[in-house]
């Protein structure tokens, strides 16, 4: 496949939502897969082909003295910040966080508030769907965990709430 075309899919791919693209041509074929980075500042990496692509870095726990929580044990083995006390909120799918249901209206919630199950917490935006993200339980958001138009990946915590 010609050089030219390659550099125009990868264009395209940094042009559009798309975070993976797949060419056939005759029998040879292209593969081109956008990786998003979680801190803003890096680039989007590209795999040909993707058996090639670089293993995403980990991040590093920090030795702490374990006390006997194993809920704690287990969060820092598994290389997750120590969250506030509370029940996590997690995402459900890969997308973009967004805290309002526009750029002119404030957050659906605050650190602070009181919420209500069923409440809507936030936005995921999904391949221009954008999904409510509902509060499953009562009680009071103790931290949220994201900025507003930030990607998460699923199962990513995104709020902390102190049952009622």
């Amino acid at each position: 496949m010609d050089l030219r075309k390659i550099k125009k899919l990868i264009e395209l791919l940094e042009e559009s939502e798309l975070a993976e693209i797949e060419i056939h041509e005759g029998e040879e074929s292209v593969r081109l897969i956008r990786h998003h980075a979680q801190q803003g500042g890096q680039p989007a990496q590209y795999a040909l082909p993707p058996a090639q692509a670089p293993a995403p870095q980990q991040p590093q726990a920090s030795a702490a003295p374990s006390q006997g929580d194993s809920a704690d044990a287990a969060s820092s083995e598994s290389g997750e910040e120590q969250l506030p006390e509370g029940e996590v909120v997690r995402s459900p799918m890969v997308g973009t966080f967004y805290s309002s249901p526009n750029p002119e209206s404030g957050p659906f919630v605050r650190v602070g508030d009181s919420v209500s199950s069923g409440d809507t917490l936030c936005l995921v935006e999904a391949m221009k769907m954008f999904n409510q993200i509902e509060a499953e339980f009562s009680g009071k958001v103790v931290a949220i965990l994201v900025e507003d138009g930030q990607p998460v990946e699923f199962d990513q915590p995104l709020f902390v709430i102190k049952k009622a």
